[in-house]
């Protein structure tokens, strides 16, 4: 953030000055003495160019004197800071994957063992004796001795030596009392001497030459009605705190300003479709709606009836609709995605489908045709895979209007394909498509109605972060009928007693699952295994019953042929890989086994779940592991522990962080957060997002004077970060 501060400084190049310049935020990071072209290029791959850029350059953590412990008041399970100095190394084993380095750290009260399994070459280089070490990690017990696995680590320099003058050691301020900023480094910087003592060195002479912050971001009335520091004493105290107090106000500050930045571009969307921008409106409901409501054999939820009333809100208001559905597996969201298509049919309008696998437009294909064709109405798909004729059939009934609702994957938004009334885009399981493809089935008509669905439940903290411009309805209850899955973590020991339960639902009549896991890097062993295992199934463990397999190498007609079958009754056993995730729904398939479970993440473990428990009978998932590390004890716990997918995906942000709940194609917003975090910050984005829409809705485009500031840095700084966010 540019600084109003001019400051007659030299440029430095190789040390030797050569003239002086106004130096402000602007100004590049080589003119700082220490830096110079190798180090700024260095810094450039890290996103500094210049002074702003380092200011903005966040301390990752902090080592705070009273908050650090000595090593012989460490307990067993605490995650904990310790300073001392390396006594000793020692690099075990020679052969790949066998090798192992330790070193042990001591202080006056005892001696810390450190242990890296991965990284040991690396590991065995940089972790030399006689250096000083803050390390930071889980302590652990071997009889007396304390233990670290793999603890993250900052090098506080050596006692040895003796410290440049102008370059105080870590080591010194720890003893001091001071809080030390950490900040994050590269290799490449390590290897530059830009470890984090280097950097505090160098943000501390850009603060000698540039004040930061001085030009405030937020208005006079948002600064005291919420209680924030000035953006000068913010900067000041992030990097350079006076006290845990001063720190935690400096960080409240700049996370309450950029979570307000990025509500803002969501509530300058959100208030600009609605001003600028028309969709049809649909003014009638009419017989198909009314028939297919009469037809259901079953009664909607309340959570259900108000989605669907929300959604008919939307697509009568004449702005575009552009909601996402939520809601657990199992809770019903393709009827209500049903009920906006009979209305738009009512309307003389086209809908389109998409779903991110073929096996899952295969199955709403299905279960639209069983909905819809009673009621006259006409249902296509098209999948990358099917047939030259039948594309063209369906191509042709599109483009002149016959029919009403086409379903399909990624191949519906191909050149080529033209819809006649396109008025409705519902895209399922959203997340799972990128940015562009969203896009482009949206520009397939002039401003469509577009409702986005997804059976992964969201973290709120996520749902208010990436989807700020979307109005939300959400399905928490489940249909009448249902029961509660039961859920059970075996180990492969226990596999032949896994297979009775099996045989035995099978015998009351009842259908299962067996899943294998199928892992990117990994897919043709996984796939291979999953194929071995089916034919050993099939001739030694079940050779009286019928299975089927099902994975994607499969084309879509062998995919739709094992799943009618399925559906039918005429497979007992289906073995297959994650393609059964989403979408499969068999009520009389009431057991899951999952093998390798500690394999799969969790909310894939929950969606896999979620194929039984879908009928009256009582439904059993069992997640088997065969090695089990503290990652996936608290993932398989967790699972035992609860059904609701909302409290899973929670625990699943607290666990994988909600920047990697959806992934980088999702990220929109997330991708331009450089300090507040969406898993703990949920209370002060709530607070920024209230004053942003609130700005928004007094002075819809910050025209007014008093605001030109909030437009100007808004526009500078931040539209570019969260230009993703763009599209829903």
């Amino acid at each position: 953030m540019a600084s109003n501060k001019i400051v007659k400084v030299q440029i430095y190049k190789n040390f030797n000055p050569v003239t002086t310049i106004n130096m402000t935020g602007a100004t590049s990071v080589t003119y700082l003495k220490g830096v110079g072209i190798k180090k700024a290029s260095i810094l450039k791959e890290a996103g500094i160019v210049t002074l702003d850029d380092l200011f903005d350059y966040y301390p990752r953590r902090y080592l705070d004197r009273s908050a650090m412990k000595s090593i012989g008041t460490l307990a067993d399970g605490e995650t904990v800071t310790v300073v001392g100095t390396v006594i000793k190394t020692q690099l075990e084993g020679d052969l790949p994957g066998k090798a192992r380095f330790k070193a042990w750290l001591g202080d006056a009260t005892g001696v810390l063992e450190l242990t890296w399994f991965r990284g040991v070459r690396y590991f065995s280089r940089s972790v030399v004796q006689g250096e000083s070490l803050a390390v930071y990690g889980k302590v652990s017990y071997f009889g007396s001795q304390a233990q670290m696995q793999h603890p993250d680590y900052d090098r506080l320099g050596s006692n040895a030596h003796q410290v440049h003058e102008d370059e105080c050691s870590d080591f010194e301020l720890y003893n001091t009392g001071k809080i030390i900023p950490i900040y994050q480094t590269t290799e490449a910087m390590k290897q530059a001497n830009l470890a984090s003592k280097q950097m505090r060195t160098i943000i501390a002479r850009a603060f000698e030459q540039c004040v930061p912050g001085q030009r405030e971001n937020l208005t006079v009335s948002m600064v005291t009605d919420h209680g924030l520091l000035s953006l000068s004493e913010a900067y000041r105290e992030i990097h350079f705190p006076s006290s845990q107090k001063r720190l935690d106000q400096a960080r409240y500050r700049l996370k309450w300003t950029e979570l307000f930045y990025a509500q803002l571009l969501f509530a300058l969307r959100h208030s600009e479709i609605r001003r600028n921008k028309a969709a049809v409106k649909f003014t009638h409901s009419g017989d198909v709606t009314q028939k297919l409501y009469a037809g259901l054999p079953y009664a909607l939820t309340d959570d259900q009836k108000h989605a669907v009333r929300d959604i008919y809100r939307d697509l009568r208001s004449g702005s575009p609709m552009n909601r996402l559905l939520q809601g657990d597996v199992g809770s019903g969201k393709t009827i209500v995605a049903m009920f906006a298509m009979a209305l738009a049919v009512d309307n003389k309008l086209q809908s389109a489908f998409m779903a991110p696998t073929e096996i899952l437009a295969v199955q709403h294909y299905l279960v639209m045709k069983r909905y819809f064709t009673p009621l006259g109405l006409h249902v296509g798909i098209l999948t990358g895979k099917q047939g030259k004729k039948a594309r063209q059939t369906v191509l042709e009934a599109l483009s002149a209007g016959n029919l009403h609702i086409v379903v399909g994957t990624h191949a519906m938004i191909e050149h080529g394909v033209v819809y006649a009334n396109l008025g409705l885009v519902i895209i399922d399981e959203q997340h799972r498509f990128g940015v562009l493809q969203r896009k482009a089935l949206q520009e397939k008509a002039i401003h469509p109605h577009v409702l986005l669905m997804t059976a992964t439940p969201i973290p709120r903290t996520l749902t208010m972060g990436v989807f700020g411009d979307l109005d939300v309805s959400v399905i928490r209850q489940k249909p009448a009928g249902r029961v509660a899955i039961k859920t059970f973590l075996k180990s492969e020991q226990e596999k032949l007693k896994v297979y009775d339960l099996l045989r035995s639902q099978i015998a009351e009549g009842r259908q299962g699952y067996i899943v294998y896991p199928l892992v990117e890097e990994s897919e043709k062993m996984d796939l291979k295994a999953a194929v071995e295992s089916f034919h050993e199934l099939s001739a030694a463990v079940f050779p009286d019953l019928r299975l089927g397999l099902i994975h994607g190498q499969m084309t879509p007609d062998e995919k739709e042929r094992v799943m009618e079958q399925f559906r039918c009754g005429e497979i007992d056993l289906l073995v297959g890989t994650t393609v059964i995730e989403v979408g499969v729904d068999v009520p009389n398939a009431t057991v899951m086994v999952i093998e390798h479970a500690e394999r799969f993440g969790l909310a894939q473990l929950h969606q896999l779940r979620g194929r039984v428990g879908r009928g009256e009978h009582p439904s059993i998932c069992v997640l088997l592991y065969a090695k089990m590390t503290p990652d996936a004890r608290e993932r398989l716990g967790a699972m035992e522990s609860t059904n609701d997918g909302f409290a899973i995906s929670e625990i699943d942000a607290q666990i994988r962080g909600v920047g990697n709940i959806l992934g980088k194609e999702q990220s929109g917003t997330l991708s331009g957060l450089r300090i507040a975090d969406l898993n703990a910050d949920y209370t002060i984005m709530q607070l920024a997002r209230s004053a942003a829409f609130t700005l928004v809705e007094q002075d819809g485009q910050l025209r007014e004077a008093q605001h030109a500031m909030i437009r100007e840095c808004y526009l500078r700084q931040y539209h570019d970060r969260f230009a993703l966010a763009d599209i829903g």
